[in-house]
């Protein structure tokens, strides 16, 4: 593979080398010890559940899109209101631990139609190439009335980071490749999901902020939660030595507490979309409102 970004034959541009980000989870897996990284998946798995156990919905068929230690899972299966869960990961060694699982690629959806009540993802879904096909896939798989819950990293995340990184290597070697992926904002995502045919869409954000000891600790953690640098355009040379030596010196003099300590930003975009479906509130047609909002504010009305 070259060090540009390629195309598929339908023109998708590759931004993820999605293979490389297989093996690596899968590397990771193995390594039992890593756990303690797991720190972000967990809490948004938490929210996401928390979200759903408050819906009042049942839902008999829920799929469960490539969750990164099968937190997602172990919490939906604590659902009452969620029935049958069924695991879905990129590679067998990867599935969540429910009874019913497949490999798939969430690029590639195999998925019969209107055969699902939900599909839940938990931090994965902005490592994708085609993330609108894959919210169009989604909505065709479930059945009227089905739900999508989902969390993705946003744009925010991680700007600590890629702005040394940035800064460092442009000082040390003139200029700079891709280094932090560009996560998805939050103000483009209720389009999205409004394009693939959702109903009643929600977007909302938590900001987690995360203190370490420098750069390379949070380099580690990155790492450990399979989050290091995963561009079809990433250089493959390793950085020089003197460029993430700049690159620390850069964070801690731009982004450390008094104590020292260093500040990584995650921000957290959690988004829901309903397939249309006759007993879902519908907005007023252009003009039949019994009021105008010129009537609402003028004198006299209480504003």
């Amino acid at each position: 593979m070259s060090e540009r970004a390629g195309m598929d034959d339908a023109g998708t541009v590759r931004l993820f080398d999605r293979q490389l980000m297989t093996e690596r989870r899968r590397r990771r897996h193995r390594d039992r010890s890593l756990a303690a990284s797991d720190f972000l998946y967990r809490a948004a798995a938490e929210e996401l559940a928390d979200r759903l156990s408050v819906t009042q919905r049942d839902f008999a068929v829920a799929l469960d899109i490539d969750d990164p230690g099968g937190h997602l899972a172990e919490r939906l299966a604590d659902l009452a209101n969620v029935g049958t869960v069924v695991a879905m990961s990129p590679h067998a060694e990867l599935l969540a631990p429910t009874p019913f699982g497949f490999v798939g690629d969430e690029e590639a959806l195999a998925l019969a139609p209107a055969s699902l009540d939900l599909v839940v993802s938990n931090l994965s879904l902005h490592l994708t190439n085609d993330t609108p096909g894959t919210l169009i896939q989604i909505r065709r798989a479930l059945k009227p009335d089905g739900l999508f819950s989902a969390a993705l990293l946003g744009g925010d995340s991680l700007m600590e980071l890629r702005q040394s990184l940035l800064h460092a290597e442009t000082d040390t070697v003139g200029g700079a490749s891709p280094r932090v992926a560009p996560f998805p904002d939050i103000r483009d995502m209720g389009g999205l999901l409004q394009r693939a045919g959702f109903a009643l869409p929600v977007t909302d954000m938590d900001r987690l902020t995360v203190r370490y000891d420098s750069l390379f600790a949070l380099g580690r953690d990155l790492r450990q939660m399979g989050l290091s640098n995963m561009l079809s355009e990433r250089s493959r040379r390793p950085l020089r030595r003197e460029t993430l030596l700049r690159a620390a010196e850069i964070y801690a003099e731009r982004f450390a507490d008094a104590d020292g300590r260093v500040r990584a930003t995650f921000e957290i975009v959690y988004l829901s979309g309903w397939v249309p479906h006759e007993s879902q509130q519908k907005p007023l047609r252009p003009g039949s409102a019994k009021a105008s909002l010129k009537d609402a504010l003028s004198p006299g009305n209480g504003s």
